[in-house]
């Protein structure tokens, strides 16, 4: 039990602290500086019509809080109780739990205002920086397109999981962006913060499963199952 607790110590937890530290320097510097990222938003704004209102409401709603928490809840279960893949289930709630909350930690000590622009969307108690929404889109489906991935033999399949995991978070961060509720360099550390998640947990509990697995192997990412589809 003590070797668990310092491994997950050492590869887990002190880099979200770290990471958690970085994303607060990052934002308290951004707040200080005069970025001009309201221009962003004011010609986005100004451009808006009823089309792409309802597209970026479905967009954003990608990765509104309830339906992530319900997925991720949901894809957790089917790992661990269907497929008796604990490791997998684990890696997906490390990867989608510290993104928030590091997003909760760091949204408030900075308490960066939104954007100047009339915003299509409630908005929420917490701060600007960073985009929590955008950060949980990374965290999620990024992390359910690494499991994916693999899990399959053929290049094609795997590029088109990579390709829907990678583009949901980009219009999730787009909508954002246009609806008003995000300056660009919110939506861009959310984008950094959610892949930095997804990689310290695929790093401490992916890697170390297939070490354990394959302790001949080289300790790099895992590879492809060879009896997928």
């Amino acid at each position: 039990m003590t070797d668990h607790l310092r491994y997950y110590a050492s590869a887990l937890l002190l880099p979200l602290v770290a990471l958690t530290a970085v994303t607060y320097g990052a934002g308290e510097l951004i707040t200080s500086l005069p970025t001009g990222e309201a221009a962003v938003n004011t010609g986005l704004a100004a451009g808006r019509t009823g089309l792409w209102n309802r597209l970026t409401d479905i967009g954003t709603s990608l990765s509104d809080t309830p339906y992530v928490v319900a997925l991720t809840a949901v894809t957790a279960v089917f790992l661990g109780l269907v497929r008796r893949r604990w490791y997998e289930a684990a890696f997906l709630v490390a990867a989608v739990w510290s993104q928030s909350l590091i997003f909760l930690a760091t949204s408030a000590l900075v308490a960066r205002h939104r954007p100047p622009v009339h915003h299509l969307d409630p908005a929420p108690p917490t701060s600007s920086f960073p985009s929590g929404h955008v950060s949980a889109a990374v965290g999620f489906y990024c992390a359910v397109a690494l499991l994916l991935a693999l899990r399959l033999r053929r290049p094609a399949p795997r590029a088109l999981v990579w390709t829907l995991g990678v583009a949901v978070p980009l219009i999730v961060a787009f909508s954002r962006l246009y609806r008003g509720m995000h300056f660009l360099s919110d939506v861009l550390w959310g984008l950094l913060l959610g892949a930095c998640c997804v990689a310290v947990a695929a790093r401490a509990i992916l890697a170390r499963h297939r070490r354990r697995e394959h302790p001949r192997l080289p300790a790099r990412s895992p590879e492809p199952d060879r009896h997928a589809v």
